[in-house]
């Protein structure tokens, strides 16, 4: 079923990482951890896991850039079948809101991306008609989507020899969203001219042809948009609608009387409360919605309106990308530490934002329903579940019937020395060091604890004739790239950063972190943080770690325990093996932006609410934030988000 295709071949421990998954996932064990260190091959692990299985697989990731990684690796991997990308689709993403304080109403604005559109249509298609699919996902995956029976029933199937009504297939063509167009042949489109149909799926890159003889299907075939060349002939084909959020027009028919009568409830509601404004503008704003699904069977928002075309109570679970697999998929839940946090908030926060625009009359309390999962549903829709990270966080650890360890690295490198040093003269002992590292023309990183520090630091290292750059949240994203290129290079000799994990990038030429500071506790010293950053100097054969603190905290302890407990398993295997460590050689990518070009910004909203927000609701806002901050590395924001609601719970209790 799966073709894997790779020059790797397991090495190390992953052969018997690979065999102990596999077996536990074919006995039926339903939760597993793969605790694998940095540069083991985690990712080739899963995909082995994946073609010794034969089932389809479902990979979450916490952010974009992480996500677009793992698909272009598994593309790579699994050329010959069906690997899919499922994202949010928006550039840009402001949500519907309403600001009470400011009696501001922001009208929900995107920008839609068609490529990822055209990806994540083309994903919900494969899962539906394919066994051999791998789908690499951000949280989107948790957020609602269209009902699957309706983007499986709501479709148009064709066949050679058979005779059809055209204007009842131009009339289906239109009720699955497809737009009339004579001279655009963009996805989601059709034209008609004579007996030809040309139909634009926005899942596929060519175009339908279907030709006719009066009322009979004469021929069904694919073409190259550009040079109209046929691709592939058909007999017969099924084409899906052209938007995830689709229903059938007895649905929405049958929906328009709860959608009604929900609308008069709360009109009386308002009117009952002398809330005259909210019940004039429900009432102006739904009955708009109304019209427009009788007519055109669509509307704005229409995803608001889901519990009624889905037959669902209130606070029942919605569709989303999970309801599409069937029972026997895999979920891989990539950086778990950082993962299972964020799903775990998205819930509230999202029940938080809706609460004003249902309260001041812009929703009817359905939107709410219109939600991603709740994290107990999120655990009952997923089956068996790998979690896969270098530092699983307690939930992975607690609920996992087996945690299997992938320590040993293809290339032989051990995990770094780490040194602790007195934080008195740490930076002219740090100088020292770094000048040893400069004679062996290799790299540093150095993390401090705020901009002000990595600015100054930066600047004193200049001063003294030694090439440095600094890192932090202030510099944009090409900015960033480009430091990183002049330190790889040799441009720079030292990058200097508060958090220096985010840029998601390989640095085999580091040999030296130094964590300055490091008894500091909190976000940027937690124990994934330390040994996250130790990592960083995971890819070199000299690789070294120096931590200066005037005391070893619980984190220090731990990540150092844990740094060389691996030390030690690895250095023991290298022994046994005759394995003599080498440094990983990786090109710099000649458009170091690539990564970026094709990465998406995260969504952003006006973070605002009303004088009489409950704290609940306030915290809930500011955790699902702080997730989001922390699933893209970026802790220093992160940190200021945690430090306001411990600000928020602090005044609550006086």
């Amino acid at each position: 079923m799966y073709k894997l295709k790779s020059k790797f071949k397991p090495q190390g421990d992953q052969p018997e990482a690979i065999k102990k998954l596999v077996e536990n996932i074919n006995m039926g064990i339903k939760y597993n951890t793969l605790l694998g260190v940095t540069g083991s091959g985690k990712t080739y692990t899963m995909a082995k896991i994946i073609e010794e299985t034969k089932r389809p697989a479902l990979i979450l990731s916490p952010n974009k850039i992480l996500a677009v990684q793992l698909y272009r690796e598994f593309k790579e991997f699994f050329p010959e079948n069906r690997v899919e990308f499922f994202v949010s689709y928006y550039d840009y993403y402001q949500p519907e809101a309403y600001l009470p304080t400011r009696d501001m109403y922001i009208e929900k604005t995107a920008d839609i991306n068609d490529v990822l559109m055209k990806m994540r249509l083309s994903t919900l298609k494969s899962i539906l008609t394919r066994k051999d699919v791998i789908v690499v996902s951000s949280v989107s995956a948790i957020y609602a989507s269209g009902n699957p029976a309706d983007f499986a029933e709501t479709n148009l199937y064709l066949k050679v020899g058979e005779e059809y009504n055209r204007r009842k297939i131009l009339e289906k063509l239109s009720k699955m969203q497809y737009t009339r167009k004579e001279d655009d042949f963009a996805g989601g489109t059709y034209r008609l001219k004579g007996e030809i149909l040309d139909i634009f799926p926005p899942y596929d890159d060519f175009g339908i042809r279907v030709e006719f003889f009066d009322n009979e299907v004469e021929s069904i075939k694919s073409f190259e948009i550009l040079n109209k060349t046929t691709i592939e002939k058909f007999d017969k084909i099924t084409l899906y609608p052209a938007k995830e959020f689709i229903t059938s027009e007895k649905k929405i028919m049958n929906a328009l009387s709860s959608i009604e009568e929900e609308l008069n409830q709360r009109i009386n509601f308002f009117k009952e409360n002398g809330k005259l404004l909210e019940a004039q503008r429900i009432e102006q704003r739904v009955r708009q919605d109304i019209e427009f699904l009788e007519v055109m069977g669509y509307c704005k928002g229409i995803e608001n309106y889901s519990r009624f075309f889905d037959g669902r109570n209130p606070g029942d679970t919605p569709s989303t990308l999970l309801d599409y697999f069937e029972k026997d998929f895999i979920t891989f839940i990539d950086e778990s530490h950082i993962a299972i946090p964020q799903i775990r908030a998205m819930y509230r926060g999202d029940h938080a934002r809706k609460k004003n625009l249902i309260e001041y009359g812009f929703r009817l309390p359905a939107a709410f329903d219109n939600r991603p999962l709740r994290f107990d549903e999120f655990m009952e829709k997923t089956n068996q579940t790998v979690y896969v990270s270098a530092t699983p966080g307690p939930f992975e650890l607690e609920i996992s019937d087996s945690i299997v360890e992938q320590i040993i690295r293809p290339t032989g490198l051990l995990d770094p020395e780490v040194v602790v040093k007195p934080t008195e003269g740490q930076i002219d002992d740090f100088i020292e060091e770094l000048n040893k590292v400069i004679k062996r023309n290799e790299r540093s990183l150095a993390v401090v604890l705020t901009k002000k520090d990595a600015e100054m630091l930066s600047e004193h290292l200049n001063l003294i004739g030694i090439k440095s750059a600094y890192l932090h949240s202030e510099l944009d994203t090409l900015e960033r790239t480009e430091v990183v290129k002049k330190l790889r290079n040799g441009d720079i000799d030292v990058v200097v950063g508060i958090n220096l994990l985010r840029e998601g990038l390989d640095l085999p030429e580091v040999s030296l972190v130094v964590i300055m500071d490091a008894d500091r506790e909190g976000f940027l010293r937690s124990e994934t943080t330390l040994i996250q950053t130790i990592g960083r100097a995971a890819r070199n054969v000299n690789g070294k770690v120096l931590l200066y603190a005037d005391k070893v905290t619980k984190a220090m302890k731990f990540a150092i325990d844990e740094t060389n407990r691996r030390r030690k398993l690895q250095k023991e295997f290298n022994e046994k093996n005759n394995i003599i460590p080498k440094s990983i050689i990786k090109e710099l990518p000649k458009d170091i932006f690539e990564t970026y070009k094709e990465t998406i910004k995260e969504n952003e909203f006006i973070f605002e609410v009303a004088e009489d927000t409950s704290m609940e609701d306030y915290i809930a806002l500011l955790e699902e934030e702080m997730y989001k901050a922390a699933s893209e590395l970026n802790y220093e924001r992160a940190a200021e988000y945690r430090d306001e609601i411990n600000k928020v719970k602090k005044q609550y209790k006086k």
